[in-house]
């Protein structure tokens, strides 16, 4: 792909079955060795590897999530008395991510969960940001997918709209053109379509209109059931927030996702800060 590294008031979906419950003979030895443990080699101990358990994965991904959160609402939270300095929403994406990386390769996370970030025409054509992979073992095939898009602020993207409009390389406005069809959300949930059930939709809103500092979540492998029936876009994905009695943290989203009987829909709202 890229490089390595509750009901709405007219909610037009509440009747495709957008929300899923989660069902959730040993040789003696003389007695003074009894209690003695074999200990390990000084070399083995510098040698081995601080691989996950299983599972375990879960809360070292809910950490590089916590650092890469906190990192990233620094530059949300901040201002410039003088309303010069603001942080354009590929320079917030990048915040998070690099954070993200770094804190997941401290933690040996890479063997059990791979991020892979898109290209710029990958970014255009798929409407995603970056694809985070749950690793099966040992053959290092995807268990599940989560293929992540960060919506931003509406004054944050016209301004780098402004910007970037006559800097496109070629590749990718022809990348716009093929995509011209459909805006970047139902993009996304195309490619996730395509992929299947296991394959799941993650718009991460960095800040809302009633909260522009906070990072969330609307998560679900179910967006397809619009598909023809209306407009996906940010206010639709946004409404799910407004039914909503309970909000999921990255460690319940995952949870939410593993124990899920296979096949099952599922959408979860998640608070990220």
């Amino acid at each position: 792909m890229g490089a390595k590294f509750s009901k709405p008031t007219s909610n037009p979906l509440r009747n495709f079955n957008f929300f899923s419950c989660f069902k959730c003979g040993r040789s003696r030895q003389p007695s003074f060795y009894h209690n003695i443990s074999p200990q390990p080699s000084i070399f083995a101990t510098l040698t081995r590897r601080n691989v996950p358990r299983p599972n375990k994965f879960i809360h070292l991904f809910s950490n590089c999530i916590s650092a890469a959160t906190a990192r990233t609402q620094e530059y949300l939270i901040f201002k410039d008395p003088e309303d010069k300095l603001r942080p354009s929403p590929e320079v917030l994406t990048q915040v998070f991510l690099m954070t993200y990386i770094t804190r997941s390769v401290e933690v040996n996370l890479q063997d059990s969960l791979n991020c892979t970030v898109m290209t710029p025409e990958q970014r255009v054509l798929l409407g995603a940001d970056w694809v985070w992979a749950v690793l099966e073992r040992p053959t290092k095939n995807p268990n599940f997918q989560i293929v992540v898009q960060v919506l931003h602020l509406s004054e944050r993207e016209e301004a780098e709209q402004k910007v970037s409009v006559d800097t496109c390389s070629e590749s990718i406005q022809m990348a716009q053109m093929e995509s011209s069809n459909n805006n970047t959300n139902e993009r996304m949930v195309n490619f996730c379509t395509s992929i299947g059930k296991d394959c799941y939709a993650l718009f991460l809103f960095f800040g809302k209109k009633n909260d522009k500092v906070n990072i969330y979540g609307v998560l679900s492998n179910n967006f397809e059931a619009a598909k023809g029936k209306c407009r996906i876009d940010r206010a639709l994905i946004e409404n799910f927030f407004k039914g909503s009695r309970y909000l999921h943290t990255p460690l319940g989203m995952m949870q939410a996702i593993m124990t899920k009987n296979k096949g099952d829909p599922i959408t979860v709202m998640i608070k990220f800060s």
